[in-house]
């Protein structure tokens, strides 16, 4: 399997099964126009992410978190930064997992799955964790690909619990 290096994130935050990336790979419109509403926090403006009132559907693009067309989010990420700083490729080498950024981060899936992907990781290695991230995003009922945090699979429409 040859992996995109972009999509390998320093959080355990795998891009390669982020709704972005996907949206913006795909060009899906539609799942665009549902990630714009979701960071704006839908209809009542509630859950939603700092700096997101002028979100659009244009700006539901991004090829990575370590490549340089990256979503506003990931370009302001202290986790990303915090890494870097420290010469780390990720969580999983720091010893001071899980740290405030972890415990501050915005949003709850994410945070969920970066505590349970840093440490998997750090256990089992890189790719090994790319590859069970790939595995784990799939409909069960299916077989269809799901993005991180789908709650419903597009085709059959089963209920998804994947995180």
């Amino acid at each position: 399997m040859e992996t995109n290096s972009n999509l390998i994130s320093p959080c355990g935050l795998y891009c390669g099964v982020c709704a972005i990336y996907i949206a913006h790979r795909d060009n899906n419109i539609k799942l665009k126009e549902r990630l714009v509403s979701l960071y704006k926090g839908g209809t009542s403006g509630k859950g939603a992410l700092p700096n997101c009132e002028a979100l659009s559907v244009e700006g539901i693009r991004c090829r990575g978190c370590l490549s340089d067309e990256q979503f506003m989010h990931c370009r302001q990420c202290e986790i990303r930064k915090c890494t870097s700083e420290r010469g780390f490729t990720g969580c999983h080498q720091c010893d001071d997992f899980p740290c405030r950024h972890i415990d501050e981060f915005p949003m709850t899936v994410g945070k969920k799955v970066i505590l349970r992907a840093v440490p998997y990781r750090r256990e089992f290695g890189t790719e090994k964790w790319i590859r069970d991230e790939e595995a784990r995003y799939i409909c069960p009922e299916c077989g269809n690909r799901v993005f991180r945090g789908a709650m419903k699979c597009n085709q059959c429409k089963a209920e998804l619990d994947l995180d």
